[in-house]
């Protein structure tokens, strides 16, 4: 049984730092892509940045230069560092795991049940 569970949101300045972890299992986490989205009322869900199998990472411009993503494969972990936040990035944030090709993310149908990042001050 696929498992993803997100943890690490809560509230923060603007400006501020947090950290988002995804644990996973049920699956071999080091063969597959891991990604995470954000989505806000009203609105669908983004791709925020995706990281391969192999490492290789992108990000949307959004974002670019603020946040990172990485993984630990020891772990069974994703995560995404959270620099310089801004209000607009208040969301619910979910990873997801899925497959890249050709720089492209596909998502699988496997979600965790999100974690809530509130910006404001």
């Amino acid at each position: 049984q696929v498992q993803l569970v997100e943890s690490g949101g809560g509230l923060v300045q603007p400006g501020g730092s947090l950290t988002l972890s995804c644990a996973v299992s049920g699956y071999i986490f080091s063969l597959q892509a891991m990604a995470w989205y954000r989505q806000t009322p009203g609105k669908q869900r983004e791709v925020v940045a995706h990281i391969a199998s192999d490492g290789a990472t992108k990000y949307a411009d959004s974002v670019k230069g603020r946040f990172t993503i990485s993984r630990d494969n020891a772990k069974n972990t994703v995560y995404l560092q959270m620099n310089s936040l801004k209000p607009e990035d208040t969301a619910v944030y979910y990873c997801n795991r899925g497959l890249t090709y050709s720089g492209t993310y596909f998502p699988s149908d496997s979600w965790g049940q999100g974690t809530q990042v509130t910006v404001s001050s």
